[in-house]
């Protein structure tokens, strides 16, 4: 059969939150398309960007599809964008609309989707602006689809109707997208690579938590030798740069498969050091990983030490030290060995360590929060105790729990075992919990705050002793920081550093 899309033109579009941030995902769907699409086109901006010039580049396009990728954070910026192309396309030139990603997903996706789709309230509001809607991995499907509209449009409407439940996809079939990423993406931006899909645990606040009962393996795996040689490439390509070049491994737990994570990590060590135990890379080359803190046998632990500075950061997922919290939300906890571990981790590693907490998760008030902070920093930060060769930064990064539509825990608010206020648009913030109320949750957002700007960016590196002492409890008194920070300037945004600095230096912190 010929296909009729020689002349079709396919754009594959989405909102990054950050310029550096590529999308993985459209480059994905670019690699499956057949090569009869010759015509596909990536674009992408940026959340700050103007609608002008979003709507501009689009309507320059004349796609007859138009593909969007939509996530928690973009969700509003690309319904905006969706509801001034519809007044634009008014005329008559309006594509078939496509819409897919991870916040889709959530909405309307299978096993359960939390609301009828046809239910047009503001959250999924979005959904009116959609010819097809594929929720799950869409590799596969949206190649189909894309077929099957360019040859009779019509025909796909019956075939497939709205909404389209893409089952998982076969990951040593698929091909990678990682010839899709330009010269400029290699050169200045984040490069995101994917070793792995799935999670074997159950957190009830995540979408990739493991789903009981469907009798699938949780964690699928691309097969490794191909995958190394791609990373090669990748790093081949981007040689030469002028800036660090960061590989950001998506994978969700990736020490979960240790052997296969060892080869990996033998791969980008050598590529770290080089044979001769130099850096490889005149500019530096840093490799990603989001790392389970429960899995750190000696053999990785070795591994791990032989990284030089600034090559390998570590993203730990903590999200609460409360046994109680943990075991509500289906979380494997032992918080005595994850706080070993990272006492390791900088008393005898270079890696750059960033560490998760979440507020209002169920059980945990104020106080509880606090204590789990204290503790990570004072793990972190060591003092006298915990002095080793890691002088690189590390960060904890405080953030408000959300609750995503697709998860368990969105189950937990909508009958009841979780009672709690929730913000009903992306991201979804929990407002108020039980244990939580409104005010100490806004106390919480106002230290995360203010934590960002002068702890984990080191904005006041020669204050820094001052304002946070290592080894030593600081949560409250960072909060009664930031508390007089939002007395004197009203807001926790847009403040010059200049400003921030002679305050400090007023006495400030003296507190």
């Amino acid at each position: 059969m010929q296909w009729l899309c020689r002349v079709a033109v396919i754009v594959l579009c989405t909102i990054n939150a950050k310029w550096i941030h590529p999308s993985f995902a459209l480059r994905l769907l670019a690699a499956n398309l057949s090569p009869e699409f010759h015509s596909v086109r990536i674009l992408e901006f940026a959340l700050r960007q103007p609608p002008e010039e979003k709507t501009a580049a689009l309507m320059a396009e004349e796609p007859k599809i138009l593909a969007l990728s939509v996530s928690v954070w973009n969700h509003g910026a690309t319904l905006e964008l969706l509801r001034i192309l519809e007044k634009k396309w008014s005329g008559g030139s309006r594509p078939v609309i496509v819409l897919g990603g991870p916040e889709i997903t959530g909405l309307a996706g299978p096993p359960d989707p939390v609301d009828s789709p046809e239910e047009q309230s503001e959250g999924l509001a979005i959904f009116f602006y959609a010819d097809f809607v594929v929720t799950g991995e869409g590799e596969a499907v949206f190649a189909e689809l894309c077929r099957t509209v360019l040859n009779d449009p019509a025909d796909a409407k019956k075939r497939y109707g709205k909404f389209i439940h893409a089952g998982r996809v076969n990951l040593s079939v698929i091909k990678n997208g990682y010839n899709f990423y330009t010269s400029e993406d290699l050169r200045q931006k984040l490069i995101y690579v994917e070793s792995s899909r799935g999670c074997p645990y159950a957190c009830a606040f995540c979408q990739s938590s493991r789903k009981p009962g469907t009798g699938e393996s949780p964690v699928r795996e691309f097969p490794l030798k191909p995958f190394l040689a791609d990373l090669k490439n990748i790093l081949q390509r981007a040689a030469g740069s002028e800036k660090t070049r960061t590989l950001k491994f998506l994978d969700r737990s990736f020490n979960v498969n240790l052997p296969r994570a060892m080869a990996i990590l033998d791969f980008c060590l050598l590529n770290s050091i080089g044979e001769a135990n130099v850096p490889n890379y005149k500019n530096g080359l840093q490799f990603h990983f989001e790392m389970v803190p429960s899995l750190f046998p000696v053999e990785l632990r070795n591994m791990l030490a032989r990284f030089p500075p600034e090559s390998i950061r570590l993203e730990i997922g903590i999200q609460s030290l409360n046994p109680q919290t943990c075991s509500q939300i289906k979380r494997d906890s032992n918080p005595e060995e994850e706080l070993e571990v990272l006492r390791f981790l900088r008393k005898n590693t270079n890696a750059i360590l960033h560490v998760d907490l979440i507020a209002g998760l169920p059980g945990e008030d104020l106080d509880s929060f606090g204590r789990g902070f204290d503790r990570l920093w004072m793990a972190l930060s060591g003092g006298g105790n915990n002095a080793g060769k890691n002088k690189m930064p590390f960060e904890i990064q405080p953030g408000i729990l959300k609750i995503l539509p697709g998860t368990p825990m969105y189950v937990m608010l909508k009958d009841g075992s979780f009672p709690a206020i929730c913000s009903k648009t992306a991201p979804y913030e929990v407002i108020e919990t039980r244990c939580l109320p409104v005010s100490d949750m806004e106390k919480i957002k106002n230290f995360a705050r203010f934590w960002e700007i002068i702890v984990n960016r080191r904005a006041f590196p020669v204050l820094l002793s001052r304002i946070v002492p290592s080894g030593t409890p600081v949560f409250h008194r960072f909060m009664k920081l930031s508390k007089k920070f939002f007395d004197r300037f009203g807001k926790n945004w847009g403040i010059p550093k200049e400003e921030l600095e002679a305050f400090l230096k007023e006495g400030v912190i003296q507190i």
